[in-house]
């Protein structure tokens, strides 16, 4: 009985570590020409689920091979794998054993559409490529190019002959594949010209709506009005220490205070810190 029908099919969702998922999947059995035309007999004459799961396991390795191709687009390898995993499935359900061909074969197919797919979508914010025409060139364009720098015009027109495309297409997608997708706001470290680039410099400036400022200052008042009532409930020492080392314009040291209360620089602290924890607790009683 192959091996694999001992695992279990949580291997078809590879994890984090990629490593420990290769070394599983490699040690399931590969299946002979006989066993594969016998599994798919079964799943196609008789929906057989058990044979399905299978024919999957059986293949992991090779869905693991062709998404390792698609290293170079900065997207997680074992979700490539997992793609390619879901192509991989669809594939066994519509392989037909008179077929004549090995199920890898019709396979690669359907594990490429799901991996291309998924580039697609996650690669780019903004799509790249929409049409046939476009998709080829996205692929194409990257594997084609023999350097990291802009194509000259021979290799454009090359290429376009190549692929069937116009030149024209050829230099959009590059221009495309060349570009990346702006952030909404600057970088802490943008230049100005950078940070008067970023989308967010061209929302509406609404520091002067009357509404926003009017609100703004209907806030502050009642944020006074509850500071003012929460200091009330304070006695008169632990006010005064308060005010004066947090709320007048020249703040008083400690040892300044000390001196009037003819008391340690210490104790003034612990006063303060004691009066903070009561203000804090009444604003939040007030609120």
């Amino acid at each position: 009985m192959p091996q694999a029908l001992s695992l279990n099919m949580q291997l078809a969702v590879p994890g984090a570590n990629i490593e420990g998922y290769a070394h599983a999947i490699k040690a399931i059995s590969m299946l002979t020409v006989q066993e594969e035309r016998d599994l798919a007999e079964r799943l196609h004459r008789d929906n057989d689920i058990e044979a399905a799961r299978t024919l999957v396991m059986s293949h992991l390795r090779f869905v693991m091979h062709i998404a390792y191709s698609y290293r170079g687009y900065g997207l997680s390898q074992s979700d490539l794998i997992q793609e390619g995993n879901i192509g991989l499935m669809k594939a066994v359900k519509r392989f037909d054993p008179t077929f004549g061909v090995r199920l890898v074969s019709f396979a690669v197919h359907w594990i490429r559409a799901e991996i291309h797919e998924y580039i697609l979508r996650n690669w780019r914010i903004v799509k790249v490529a929409t049409t046939k025409s476009q998709r080829k060139l996205f692929f194409n364009l990257r594997s084609a190019k023999k350097h990291l720098g802009w194509l000259t015009l021979a290799e454009v027109e090359n290429m376009a002959k190549d692929l069937g495309v116009t030149t024209k297409d050829v230099l959009e997608m590059e221009t495309r594949l060349n570009t990346h997708d702006m952030a909404f706001d600057s970088a802490s470290d943008a230049n100005d010209d950078e940070a008067d680039m970023a989308p967010a410099a061209f929302l509406e400036d609404s520091r002067y709506d009357p509404g926003i400022i009017t609100e703004k200052e209907e806030w502050k008042k009642h944020g006074q009005g509850q500071l003012h009532l929460a200091m009330g409930k304070l006695d008169a020492r632990s006010q005064d220490i308060l005010k004066k080392r947090w709320l007048s314009e020249k703040k008083v040291t400690l040892q300044e205070l000390a001196t009037h209360y003819k008391v340690s620089a210490e104790r003034i602290r612990q006063i303060e810190s004691n009066a903070m924890k009561k203000l804090k607790r009444n604003i939040a009683l007030l609120a």
